[in-house]
């Protein structure tokens, strides 16, 4: 995909919408069950700038900002608010469900904790983006879906 992407001769919207149909499914494959912490998130939009200065040609060394460089791509960050809408639209099935999964996701088995700190959950990071507040109340908002289509709509408004 390098020749199509640094081609000059396609425009930055299709080679864009190349990356976009081509290169990130294949970065969020199973994104669905990750916990994003804020070292991931980083990697993550580090990844996005690296792929976004490659398709523009923009050396690593060349002192531009990811502000320019998202400015000559036309575009925003876009990739960590994909991967949080689709973990909530997963999230949202399994808790509608009600079976082993819902269990797993929601951490309500039985058994003991491993020493240490706990490492978080998923419906952790969903409650701090969809800002619901108590992760019950995530939990609750999932049985209505039209509720939970317009938390999620909200939340991919406001950003990351």
């Amino acid at each position: 995909m390098k020749t199509v992407l640094t081609n000059k001769n396609i425009s930055i919207r299709t080679r864009r919408r190349a990356l976009e149909c081509y290169i990130e499914p294949i970065l969020m494959y199973g994104c669905e069950a990750w916990t994003i912490s804020k070292q991931t998130q980083k990697k993550l939009e580090a990844t996005e700038m690296w792929s976004l200065r490659r398709m523009l040609r923009i050396s690593w060394t060349a002192k531009k900002t990811n502000d320019t460089v998202l400015e000559e791509a036309h575009t925003t960050r876009l990739l960590i608010s994909k991967i949080r809408k689709r973990q909530a639209t997963f999230f949202g099935h399994v808790m509608r469900r009600e079976k082993l999964e819902n269990l797993v996701t929601t951490g309500m088995l039985e058994g003991k904790r491993s020493r240490g700190k706990q490492r978080e959950k998923l419906i952790e990071g969903l409650t701090d983006w969809l800002k619901a507040g108590k992760s019950l109340e995530a939990i609750e908002a999932t049985k209505d879906r039209k509720k939970w289509r317009t938390m999620i709509a909200n939340a991919v408004k406001q950003g990351t």
